[in-house]
């Protein structure tokens, strides 16, 4: 499923495996149920920490680090889309503005070209304002307002 997102495949075996896992494992126990490289758990895990998705923990009587990761899903839901839009969303609107701003200083710029970077432009600060703003609601919340579907059209007056 990762690989299909865009992840690394080693990373995601990772993520999955500590997401399965009813207790924190060390890399040790990764590697060897993984079948991979120590330095490449080692990666791995240092990715998804970056993430924010796994943290490292202790365990009394291990001086070994053990990890785990976030277990609610709508919580890891979140955290990946944000750091989704950090990393690929705002540089891309980052973008736009500089080649609107651009196009603004050429006037050999078409008018067409001008009107689809805008139009892109005002898609991402829609959906990213959007986001900012139900990824604040409780989990309860956002539930129930997915769970209602078309109804929200026959609310905004759209539906039959």
């Amino acid at each position: 499923m990762g690989t299909r997102w865009g992840i690394n495949r080693t990373v995601a075996q990772v993520h999955a495996l500590l997401f399965i896992s009813p207790k924190p494992l060390n890399a040790d126990e990764l590697v060897e149920t993984l079948a991979v490289a120590r330095s490449n758990v080692s990666t791995c895990l240092k990715e998804l920490q970056g993430w924010g998705i796994v943290k490292m923990v202790h365990i009394l009587g291990d001086k070994r680090d053990h990890f785990e990761c976030m277990k609610d899903v709508w919580d890891l839901f979140r955290v990946v889309l944000t750091e989704r839009k950090r990393r690929e969303i705002d540089p891309t609107m980052q973008m736009l503005n500089e080649c609107i701003a651009e196009s603004d200083k050429t006037p050999e710029t078409d008018t067409y070209t001008r009107e689809r970077l805008c139009d892109l432009r005002e898609f991402f600060e829609t959906t990213s304002a959007w986001y900012m703003q139900i990824r604040q609601w409780p989990t309860s919340a956002l539930i129930k307002f997915m769970q209602l579907g078309d109804k929200v059209l026959k609310v905004l007056g759209f539906g039959a």
